[in-house]
């Protein structure tokens, strides 16, 4: 089956990649994390999850972040007070997550987990976090185990990519060309029948579009600086409303039934 074949290849791709990194990387955690990874010109969406995170998510709630990998962006969770589940297929990637955070281990566990069946009781999460992961699991399952194990009352908070816009989706294809990606993560990326999906059950849902011109930023950013293309980038998404030619989204799901 295309789809075991396919998630075998990213374990092992991520399992390298991790590896690589504790073995080059003496000080993991003095990297740069979350929004501060990406250059300026495509940090607004996770500077919009991070103030989500931080706005939403209470010392008191319980939250798993799916698709955790090494940890690029479990300390906005972290840094909420929550007892934070980070979880991932790729043992090496969590063995560098806990590496990085071993600081602050009192409220962060780590726990080897396929997404589409995730090993923890019905309604035991307050909060479920994920940042561009979903592609990685087959919606229809993982959707499923949101809903599973989350808590009444309960929300989902993620940015991933969007996939109507056609230059993005071309330089997805290259990707897979170039043995970066596998062929389900291209069929499964969020499109707005998904987003849609996806806030089923819950009682308010919130989606903010970004990036309708992020391809043309690189050159924008070479010619202006990387801080001028931000501000251009954000003015045109606000002028435009971007949504289908978005590169990526934020979602707030609260309030599941």
């Amino acid at each position: 089956m295309r789809e075991q074949q396919d998630k075998l290849i990213e374990r092992a791709r991520y399992e390298a990649r991790a590896r690589s990194q504790m073995a080059g990387a003496a000080m993991v955690v003095e990297v740069p994390l979350g929004s501060q990874t990406m250059p300026a010109y495509l940090r607004t969406p996770y500077l919009a999850y991070e103030r989500k995170i931080a706005e939403l998510i209470r010392p008191s709630h319980r939250v798993l972040e799916l698709g955790a990998g090494t940890g690029l962006h479990t300390r906005a969770l972290l840094q909420t007070g929550a007892q934070v589940i980070a979880s991932d297929i790729s043992p090496n990637s969590l063995s560098l997550l806990k590496q990085r955070f071993q600081s602050t281990l009192g409220n962060l566990e780590i726990e080897v987990a396929d997404m589409e069946r995730l090993p923890f009781e019905a309604s035991s999460f307050d909060v479920i976090a994920s940042a561009g992961s979903l592609s990685y699991g087959e919606p229809d399952m993982v959707d499923a185990e949101i809903r599973r194990i989350l808590r009444p009352g309960g929300m989902l908070i993620c940015v991933d990519s969007l996939n109507h816009n056609p230059l993005y989706r071309t330089n997805r294809w290259l990707h897979y060309l170039r043995g970066n990606r596998s062929m389900s993560t291209l069929k499964r990326m969020p499109d707005l029948a998904r987003i849609k999906a996806i806030g089923d059950g819950f009682s308010n849902v919130g989606v903010q579009y970004f990036g309708a011109l992020s391809f043309a930023m690189p050159a924008f950013g070479w010619l202006l600086g990387e801080n001028a293309a931000q501000t251009a980038s954000d003015r045109v998404d606000q002028l435009v409303g971007v949504k289908r030619s978005a590169f990526k989204f934020v979602l707030v799901a609260q309030g599941f039934a």
